[in-house]
């Protein structure tokens, strides 16, 4: 994600509605009257790269877009989201053979099976594309 956070750990806990303006997106929404289902998301800083930041995330809750509008909302939207705020920095612009979309992966995805009730696992490894960016932006670190 873009920027540096400033704790190494933390959780935001803010519903999300469709966006008022442009149904396409969704947002941060609060207030009276307003439609928004409750969503929380913890985050971990993996590694920091001055400006920008590896981070883990874990969902309580599984709304539409929640990671990249809980990044964004804190001001960090995802590296290469140019719908929530990425895609404007010259790393992506020097990388955009490397970020076809928002740098965003499943790594783990753990859920309920609705007939069975079994709890079901899945994981996948890192694209080979986002673990290049890494091993660039670990390079540029040092």
């Amino acid at each position: 994600m873009l920027g540096n956070l400033k704790t190494d750990s933390g959780t935001v806990d803010a519903p999300i509605g469709r966006h008022p303006i442009d149904r396409k997106k969704m947002a941060v929404l609060r207030g009276e009257g307003v439609h928004a289902r409750e969503a929380v998301t913890h985050y971990t800083v993996l590694e920091r790269f001055g400006k920008m930041t590896h981070i883990r995330c874990e969902l309580e809750t599984g709304r539409t877009h929640q990671i990249r509008v809980h990044m964004a909302s804190l001001g960090h939207p995802l590296l290469g989201d140019g719908v929530y705020g990425g895609g404007n920095t010259r790393f992506e612009a020097d990388h955009k053979a490397l970020i076809t979309g928002q740098c965003l992966h499943a790594g783990k995805l753990r859920l309920i099976h609705p007939r069975t009730g079994e709890e079901m696992c899945f994981e996948a490894p890192m694209p080979e594309e986002m673990a290049k960016l890494l091993d660039i932006l670990r390079r540029q670190a040092q």
